[in-house]
């Protein structure tokens, strides 16, 4: 079965948390925040939009973080803050893996991992032919 994943990025004062899939590909990049509690809100709202497209609930996704139900339910609202271990932990538990990056290298490491065009594309590529040698190349 095949998930949408996201990846988020997160301005926390001179750092940027920045979610990404550990599973399958990359649907969008999050916006950047200003305020905590406005960050609180955009985490919850990932939390729980990555946690329902893999049907688990709040406590599947709380016994594999090591937190209580309720703990996790008001982190998902918003309504509470976390340590950096907790939402690394409950991160993992949805299969994203958190990274704190310096703000001067995000714009590098979203274009690392920005889904391609087909500008991207190298000019040759191998496809198989049925003569004696088995490929060709061919410009696309």
């Amino acid at each position: 079965m095949i998930r949408k994943q996201i990846m988020k990025v997160l301005t926390c004062r001179w750092m940027r948390y920045l979610f990404v899939p550990s599973r399958i590909g990359i649907d969008r990049i999050g916006s950047i925040m200003d305020s905590e509690s406005e960050i609180l809100r955009e985490i919850a709202g990932l939390f729980r939009q990555v946690r329902l497209a893999a049907a688990m609930t709040q406590k599947q996704v709380a016994d594999l973080a090591g937190i209580s139900r309720p703990r996790y339910r008001d982190i998902e609202k918003g309504a509470a803050a976390a340590r950096a271990t907790t939402l690394m932990n409950i991160a993992r538990a949805l299969g994203l893996e958190m990274m704190l990056v310096p703000q001067a290298m995000v714009s590098a490491v979203q274009a690392l991992l920005r889904p391609h065009d087909d500008d991207d594309r190298p000019a040759f590529v191998s496809q198989p032919d049925d003569d004696d040698h088995g490929s060709s190349l061919s410009r696309t």
